[in-house]
């Protein structure tokens, strides 16, 4: 049922979610290597079989190794899962050499200067087979082996099919989905609402204000994946609906933590500095505000996200803009 098991799995990002990925793909495949550009991290999981950084308390597996040298980690790799931050994936993925491996980008976000997905940059730089991965799972939790459900997209169903028997395990199940776009905008906006989900909670503001707001920017998420071609459907599913209910609950969640720092006064600059580990949604939320403007799609809570993030606007003034606006039906 859990498919087939691999000589070397290689996972490029030693932080939270690549170290998870990698604990879980030890426990079915012979070897895994975990990339890492922070020498912390490649000596405390090869010397102390640990990762106090970004996964405290949690022991790792003799079969697990890591390396600062990117071909080193590469080498000999049958499957290679991507999991660095999305700024990070075009620079990353121009030094490495992907030829015959299965690639799963696990990298949810948006570039901020040529408003690609991901999986353009995949396509643009790795002539190898590629699914995207992506849904509601927190690190820890899938280091823990907790029950945990995502999506695998692929443009070829066939390549999506063999991703899911690659990588699930009996608490990490997986479906797959051939609307990559889908799966790949659901993944990267949700980190925005999560924000203003924060935020919310940090003013105090109720959990019908969040139930509010995280149904209408479902509704956001949705027009502008139908004007990027995507299927409305996809974001009813895992990396839609699911994500985003995660990330805006969930007390893992660095976004919503992010927001709720900012809705209790603190600066972007020092929000940034409380939460430490990367907050995707900031990033998001500017190539978000783009492509909305590109494709002329209507999304005022994610435009008011971009403007307390960008143009220097209170989370208040933000508040007092969304709930001003023109009564409207629902659909």
């Amino acid at each position: 049922m859990y498919g087939e098991s691999l000589s070397k799995v290689t996972v490029l990002g030693g932080g939270s979610f690549g170290s998870a990925l990698g604990l879980m793909l030890a426990q079915k495949h012979t070897r895994v290597s975990i990339w890492s550009n922070e020498p912390d991290v490649v000596n405390g999981i090869n010397a102390s079989h640990a990762s106090p950084l970004y996964l405290p308390g949690i022991d790792f597996p003799d079969n697990v190794t890591s390396s600062l040298d990117l071909q080193e980690a590469l080498e000999h790799a049958e499957c290679v899962v991507i999991a660095v931050p999305s700024h990070a994936v075009r620079s990353v993925l121009a030094e490495a050499r992907i030829t015959d491996a299965l690639v799963v980008c696990a990298a949810k976000g948006i570039e901020t200067d040529t408003l690609e997905l991901m999986s353009d940059v995949c396509e643009e730089l790795i002539d190898a087979p590629q699914a995207f991965l992506s849904g509601p799972s927190f690190a820890r939790e899938v280091a823990l082996g907790l029950p945990t459900s995502v999506v695998l997209a692929a443009h070829d169903e066939g390549v999506a099919k063999r991703a899911q028997k690659i990588i699930s395990m009996p608490f990490f199940r997986t479906y797959t989905s051939t609307d990559v776009t889908g799966v790949e905008l659901a993944g990267a906006l949700k980190n925005v609402y999560a924000i203003a989900a924060g935020a919310i909670e940090g003013m105090g503001l109720g959990m019908n204000a969040r139930a509010g707001m995280m149904t209408r920017g479902l509704n956001e998420m949705t027009r502008l994946g139908l004007a990027l071609g995507a299927d409305p459907m996809t974001f009813a599913g895992l990396a839609g609906l699911g994500d985003l209910v995660l990330t805006c609950t969930g007390e893992l969640s660095r976004n919503r933590k992010l927001g709720a720092l900012m809705g209790q006064g603190l600066t972007l600059h020092d929000a940034q500095r409380e939460v430490r580990t990367v907050a995707e949604g900031v990033r998001t939320s500017h190539a978000t505000h783009a492509l909305a403007l590109r494709h002329h799609v209507e999304m005022p809570i994610a435009d008011q996200v971009y403007q307390v993030l960008y143009q220097c606007v209170t989370v208040s003034d933000a508040l007092r803009e969304l709930v001003s606006r023109e009564l409207k039906s629902e659909w």
